[in-house]
C-alpha cells in the first residue's frame, strides 16, 4: 500500500512539474533568442546609420575604428561593404577569398538589393554557430552599402542549458521533498490499516482477537477500526457462548438421557404383553435422541474454530474401517469388501476420514437387504488422466476419492440433493436415523478442503463418495508430512452416532 501511495503521489507531482517546467524552459529559450536577435539588429542599425553619415561625408576611414569597437562589444564580426560589394571596413583582417565569400552571402546580397530592412540567419562558421544580421546602409532602392554582423550563439545556448539544468535540479529536489512528505503521509495512513489487517488475520486463524488501534490514522480508518473491534468482540462472545454450550450440553444432555435409558432397561423385566412394544419404542427413541445430541455436539465442535488439514494415509484408514466394520456386517447377514489400489495420502482434518466412513458405512448397513454387499473403493480421481505428462515429471491426481457403494434402494435425484440438509430424512429411510449423519459428513469434508457427493450406483443402490486433496509428494515419492487422525472409534458407538 505504501508503494502504491508513494507512486501515485510522485506520478502526480512529476506531471505537475513537467506541465510547468517544460513550457517555462521553452519560453526562456525563445526569450533569449529574441533578445540576442534584437540586440544584433540594434547594433546593425546603429553601425548602418554611422556608416551612412561617414560615406555621405566622405570619411570612410572612420568606419574601421567603429566596426572594431562594435565587434569587441558584441564578441563577433562586423563587415561593411559598399554599393558594389567592395569591402569598406572589417573588424578583422580578411583574405581576398574571404572577402569575396562574405560579399556573396545571401543575407548581404539581399541587403544590398534593398529587399529587406534586416536579414537574420543562423549559420555555422568555423564550427561555431553564429547569428548573422545584415542591414542596408541608407534608404531607397539603391543603398549606399550594407552592414553584416555575426554574433556567436554559444553564450546564449550556454545560458539556456544552465536554465534547463536548474529547472531539472529544482524538479528533482521538489520530487524528493514530495517523496519524503508522501512517505510520511503514506506510513501514517497505512499503519492503522496494517494493524487492522494483522488483527483480521489473527481472527481468521482462530486466535484471540486483539483490538485494532482506533486512535491513529485518517477518520475513515479509525471508524473502520472501531467497527472491526466491535465485530471481533461480538464474534468472540458468540464463539465463547458456543464453546460453553458445547461443553455444558455434553454433560447436561447426555447424563439425563443415560439415566432415562437405564431406567427403561430396569423396567424391561417388569413389563409384559402389549406394554413391551411401547417400552421398546421408548428405548429406540431414547437411543435416537442420544445419537442426535451426539451429532449436534460434533457439528458444534467443528464450527468452533479453524481446522488445519493434515496428511492422512487413506489406505491405512480404509483397512482399519474394514477390520472394524466387517464383523457388524456379518452379524447383519451382509458383506463389506475393500477393492482398489493404493491411493496414498490426502489432506483432511484430524479424525475426519474415520468419522466420515463410519457415518457412510452405518447408513449403508441399514439400507442394504439381507445378503447384500457394501463396497469400499478408494481411488484417485479420474481427472488425473487428463493431465499433461512431461518427461521426468510425476503427475499429481486432482483428488483422492473414497466411495462407499451399497446395493440398497438408492435415492431419487431430489432426495440426493436434499440428503445433506440437517435433520432431513428420506420418506422410506430405515428407522433409527437422526438426519444428521450426512450433514456431518459434508461438514467434515468441507473443513478438510474436499467435497462429499451422492450418485446413483451403476447396479442400483447409492454411491456415497468423499473427495479430498492429495498430498504433494517430494523426494522419493514420500509425502512432505505424514500424520494420522485420531484413533478409530469403536464401530458400535459409531453406528449409534450416524444418521
Amino acid at each position: 500500500m505504501i508503494r502504491r501511495l508513494l507512486l501515485g503521489y510522485l506520478t502526480l507531482a512529476a506531471l505537475v512539474l513537467l506541465s510547468l517546467e517544460i513550457p517555462l524552459g521553452y519560453v526562456y529559450s525563445r526569450a533569449e533568442r529574441e533578445r540576442i536577435i534584437t540586440a544584433a539588429e540594434d547594433e546593425a542599425e546603429s553601425v548602418a546609420a554611422f556608416a551612412s553619415l561617414s560615406i555621405t561625408a566622405g570619411r570612410e576611414g572612420r568606419l574601421r575604428r567603429r566596426v572594431t569597437h562594435c565587434a569587441e562589444r558584441i564578441g563577433g564580426t562586423v563587415l561593411i561593404v559598399g554599393a558594389r560589394g567592395q569591402v569598406l571596413a572589417t573588424s578583422r583582417p580578411l583574405s581576398a577569398e574571404q572577402q569575396r565569400n562574405a560579399a556573396a552571402r545571401p543575407e548581404l546580397t539581399a541587403a544590398l538589393n534593398g529587399h529587406d530592412a534586416f536579414e537574420v540567419r543562423t549559420s555555422t562558421i568555423g564550427g561555431v554557430r553564429n547569428l548573422s544580421v545584415a542591414a542596408p546602409i541608407g534608404h531607397g532602392d539603391r543603398p549606399q552599402g550594407a552592414v553584416w554582423l555575426t554574433v556567436p550563439t554559444d553564450a546564449v545556448e550556454g545560458r539556456v542549458h544552465r536554465v534547463w539544468l536548474i529547472l531539472a535540479l529544482a524538479g528533482s529536489a521538489i520530487l524528493v521533498a514530495v517523496a519524503v512528505a508522501a512517505l510520511v503521509f503514506a506510513r501514517w495512513t497505512s499503519r492503522p490499516i496494517r494493524e487492522l489487517e494483522r488483527a483480521a488475520h489473527r481472527l481468521a486463524d482462530g486466535e484471540r482477537a486483539t483490538p485494532a488501534p482506533a486512535t491513529c490514522g485518517p477518520p475513515e480508518v479509525r471508524s473502520l477500526a472501531v467497527t472491526f473491534n466491535q465485530t471481533a468482540a461480538r464474534l468472540e462472545h458468540l464463539l465463547t457462548s458456543q464453546r460453553a454450550f458445547a461443553a455444558e450440553a455434553s454433560h447436561q444432555l447426555k447424563t439425563p438421557l443415560a439415566a432415562l435409558r437405564l431406567r427403561l432397561d430396569n423396567l424391561e423385566p417388569d413389563v409384559s404383553g402389549h406394554a413391551r412394544d411401547s417400552l421398546t419404542a421408548a428405548m429406540t427413541e431414547t437411543d435416537r435422541l442420544a445419537r442426535m445430541v451426539e451429532g449436534l455436539l460434533d457439528m458444534a465442535r467443528l464450527e468452533e474454530g479453524a481446522v488445519v488439514p493434515e496428511p492422512v494415509d487413506i489406505d491405512q484408514v480404509c483397512t482399519q474401517r474394514l477390520l472394524t466394520w466387517a464383523p457388524l456386517f456379518e452379524r447383519e447377514d451382509a458383506r463389506l469388501v475393500l477393492i482398489g489400489g493404493r491411493v496414498g495420502h490426502a489432506l483432511a482434518a484430524p479424525g475426519a476420514v474415520e468419522q466420515i466412513l463410519d457415518n457412510l458405512l452405518s447408513n449403508a448397513l441399514r439400507a442394504i437387504p439381507a445378503g447384500g454387499t457394501v463396497t469400499l473403493v478408494p481411488r484417485l480421481s479420474a481427472s488425473d488422466r487428463r493431465h499433461l505428462h512431461l518427461p521426468g515429471h510425476q503427475t499429481q491426481p486432482s483428488w483422492v476419492e473414497v466411495h462407499v457403494i451399497d446395493e440398497g434402494p438408492g435415492m431419487t435425484a431430489e432426495q440426493r440433493r436434499r440428503a445433506f440438509d440437517r435433520f432431513w430424512r428420506a420418506p422410506d429411510a430405515p428407522k433409527g436415523g437422526t438426519g444428521l449423519g450426512l450433514s456431518l459428513v459434508q461438514r467434515l469434508a468441507h473443513v478438510s478442503g474436499g467435497e462429499a457427493t451422492l450418485t446413483a450406483a451403476p447396479g442400483g443402490g447409492l454411491d456415497a463418495a468423499v473427495r479430498l486433496r492429495p498430498v504433494t509428494r517430494t523426494g522419493a515419492g514420500r509425502p512432505a508430512r505424514i500424520g494420522l487422525g485420531r484413533k478409530p472409534a469403536d464401530a458400535e458407538s459409531s453406528a449409534r452416532g450416524s444418521a
